[in-house]
């Protein structure tokens, strides 16, 4: 799936992954191939980015939104 996290600035994160966790404000969401579309508001922590060849990479966020439709994760980060 493709993976975009954005600040106001700039690009933190831009490609493939195979999973991504995420804090929403009711807990922390796992994201996987082909999931159901969702809209979500975040709180801070940490978002991780599971790549295609199996390395994680750690986001920390002050909180953001979070989008996914058609197999896209677009996270809106503050």
């Amino acid at each position: 799936m493709k993976v975009e996290i954005i600040t106001p600035d700039h690009s933190l994160f831009n490609g493939e992954a195979k999973a991504v966790t995420m804090p929403g404000i009711d807990g922390d969401l796992g994201i996987l191939d082909n999931h159901a579309p969702l809209i979500t508001a975040l709180k801070a922590g940490d978002v991780k980015v599971t790549t295609e060849d199996g390395k994680d990479q750690l986001f920390t966020l002050k909180g953001g939104t979070a989008e996914v439709l058609n197999n896209k994760v677009l996270i809106l980060a503050e």
